[in-house]
């Protein structure tokens, strides 16, 4: 049964910043700045949105909800934000700033001392209605895990013409 956790939700949480630095760190430039074309991103721009949700987001919206419950509406998430903000930042200064952020994050989840009633509270999205504080946790799992395999395909998508006749057997290319 896939029943959501908070404890199970920390294991993904706490690993993102390390399978990002892992993946990332110390990698030539063409790899961290490509993207899939225009309008879309590479590992260093996926680096700085998720510090701006961070810092605008989960926390800030989980808080919202505990003390204006659907009253106060959450304020409108800036999706290009880290085209602002990451300006002349080396992807090594975004790594080490989104782990700090994020352990600052996990230290004020654990601070809320969530109850299963507490999961059932609601929210008011901008654009989406009414949400419960257990969809905000259960999306910033999903979300990570979305973004981590956004900068996965983007880095295969590199060489996506170089592997020649081999493209059919790579999903990562072809969905």
């Amino acid at each position: 049964m896939n029943t959501f956790s908070v404890p199970d939700s920390i294991t993904i949480l706490e690993r993102t910043p390390a399978v990002l630095r892992g993946l990332l760190a110390g990698l030539p430039e063409g790899w961290t700045t490509c993207a899939e074309g225009p309008r879309t991103w590479s590992a260093f721009d996926v680096v700085g949105h998720l510090i701006h949700g961070e810092q605008a987001d989960w926390i800030p919206r989980l808080r919202r909800i505990r003390e204006h419950g659907t009253r106060r509406a959450f304020d409108p998430f800036d999706r290009y934000a880290q085209d602002r903000d990451s300006v002349g930042k080396s992807l090594a200064q975004l790594l080490d700033e989104f782990a700090g952020l994020r352990r600052a994050s996990l230290e004020a989840l654990h601070a809320e001392r969530l109850t299963a009633r507490d999961l059932g509270l609601r929210g008011l999205h901008p654009a989406l209605g009414e949400v419960t504080l257990q969809n905000l946790l259960a999306t910033w799992v999903v979300h990570d895990l979305g973004h981590l395999a956004q900068v996965a395909r983007v880095l295969a998508k590199r060489y996506e013409s170089e592997v020649g006749p081999w493209r059919e057997y790579l999903p990562v290319l072809t969905r």
